[in-house]
């Protein structure tokens, strides 16, 4: 059965730090200082989570190190602004895989009431999710890498969609995190001895 936590992830993910890394390095050579800027949060963020072992599942780390990935795509080699679905898919994924790692953290302490809410469950973290998207279009407005009200509707929409997605993979992650261990029960014969 697949697995949330299967540690090849973690190694992926660590893989995925040194290529942004490099891409960090590269934008700072650029002089793309708020490519940088995004980007060092990324890499700082991606590596808070690698080193939360245990308290989120090791392909949330995995994720957020894609998406990081690709915003590096986007910061390195300009392709935000290239015609085609680049931005929308970027957005779609990040705000799918910030919403996957950030809600698992929030919500931790509450996963096994959830677990008999899963409606509840859905709901509270696809709404977590397009505030995180609300929140990073407002950014967006704020330093002007962006002034077209069409985008920022378009980008919405996507960090809806990645909010959803989110949240259901999320829901096979709280399945699958607060199962109830079966125990080994000794055989009837060996009691009797």
């Amino acid at each position: 059965m697949l697995s949330t936590n299967w540690r090849g992830y973690r190694k992926i993910a660590w893989f995925g730090q040194f290529l942004l890394g490099l891409a960090f390095v590269f934008t700072m050579f650029q002089a793309n200082w708020l490519g940088a800027l995004t980007l060092a949060f990324f890499l700082l963020a991606s590596l808070v989570f690698i080193l939360m072992d245990e308290r989120l599942p090791t392909l949330f780390d995995f994720l957020f190190v894609i998406a990081a990935l690709l915003n590096a795509g986007g910061w390195v080699w300009g392709l935000f602004y290239q015609p085609g679905p680049y931005d929308e898919i970027t957005h779609a994924f990040t705000t799918f895989s910030i919403t996957l790692a950030l809600s698992f953290l929030v919500y931790s302490s509450m996963l096994t009431v959830f677990r008999q809410h899963r409606l509840l469950y859905i709901l509270t973290i696809v709404s977590f999710g397009i505030s995180i998207g609300a929140i990073w279009e407002i950014f967006e407005w704020l330093v002007q890498v962006i002034n077209d009200l069409d985008d920022t509707i378009s980008d919405l929409v996507m960090d809806s969609i990645g909010a959803t997605m989110a949240a259901l993979l999320s829901l096979w992650a709280l399945q699958e995190r607060t199962r109830p261990k079966s125990r080994d029960v000794e055989p009837q014969e060996s009691r009797i001895n």
